[in-house]
């Protein structure tokens, strides 16, 4: 990854003490603590990478972020402005300078649109003129090396790691300074997962665009990331460089993210496998023990 040592020391996005509930069915029943005071920040140009198994609450951050989750408590800020409970015309203006990608890339783009509506539609809507529109799109495709006459083609006629290549073109169109990634490349074939994770470090290089970049995949994280916040049952339970949380994780949970990971060699697997389960038995009996404390 690039080094980010240059970059201002003064965060792009801070998130201070963040609660996010949802409610549950049933008479009296109190709510779902999705996320329990989490923190973090993200520099500018910097890929924040945040992992975790199904449920950890990691794409709920994502969501906190774009103003799609029921915040209770703490605040988020972009470059230094409190975005917590913006109103529906700000979070609009917001949009420019904050972008998503979505997981699946299959239904993320309209399937009725051509690559070039698609791309002109933000563009518009921000009231950039045609011609410049026009012009800009031509920009994002090479940008996201995609062939000129992809403009004039359907998504159906475009491979699953090409339909992505969309999305990560209509995410930069209005030239944002945060994108969040949720999963972006999960839905994705390996060979194709790697093609897309370089792209992504090329544009950052070419635009200094940051990223929050939530997945379940450690190795993942790992290629991408600059520091990485590791999530468990809503919490961050580990945060630091890349290279460190990846390859020599402290947390009882990092470390079983890590061994979940398959390794080319069955002795070695059998011996990973067997000391995961014994960090995840050692790691229920905490768990129990702090609910009982509770």
């Amino acid at each position: 990854m690039t080094d980010v040592a240059s970059v201002a020391e003064q965060p792009l996005l801070t998130i201070s003490g963040l609660e996010v509930e949802f409610p549950v069915k049933g008479w009296r029943r109190p709510p779902f603590k999705a996320l329990k005071g989490v923190s973090l920040d993200i520099l500018p140009g910097e890929t924040m990478g945040l992992v975790g198994e199904s449920g950890s609450g990691k794409t709920t951050i994502g969501r906190a972020v774009l103003g799609l989750a029921p915040i209770a408590g703490g605040s988020i800020s972009f470059d230094g402005r409190d975005t917590t409970r913006l109103s529906r015309a700000d979070r609009r203006a917001l949009s420019a300078d904050i972008q998503v990608v979505f997981q699946d890339p299959y239904t993320s783009l309209n399937p009725a649109m051509t690559i070039g509506d698609i791309l002109a539609e933000p563009l518009l809507t921000s009231g950039t003129a045609r011609i410049a529109a026009r012009d800009r799109i031509r920009e994002l495709l090479d940008l996201v090396n995609l062939p000129s006459d992809a403009a004039d083609r359907l998504p159906r006629e475009f491979s699953g790691g090409q339909r992505q290549r969309v999305a990560i073109a209509r995410a930069l169109a209005l030239r944002p300074r945060l994108v969040v990634c949720d999963e972006p490349v999960s839905a994705l074939d390996l060979s194709t997962q790697a093609r897309v994770l370089d792209l992504f470090i090329d544009i950052q290089e070419k635009t200094g665009v940051a990223y929050l970049f939530v997945s379940h995949d450690l190795s993942v994280v790992r290629h991408i990331s600059h520091r990485v916040a590791v999530m468990y049952r809503g919490e961050i339970v580990e945060t630091g460089d890349a290279a460190a949380v990846t390859g020599a994780p402290e947390h009882p949970y990092t470390q079983r993210l890590l061994m979940a990971a398959p390794v080319p060699h069955p002795k070695r697997q059998a011996v990973r496998r067997s000391e995961r389960h014994a960090l995840l038995a050692s790691q229920r009996a905490s768990d129990a023990a702090r609910e009982t404390v509770r």
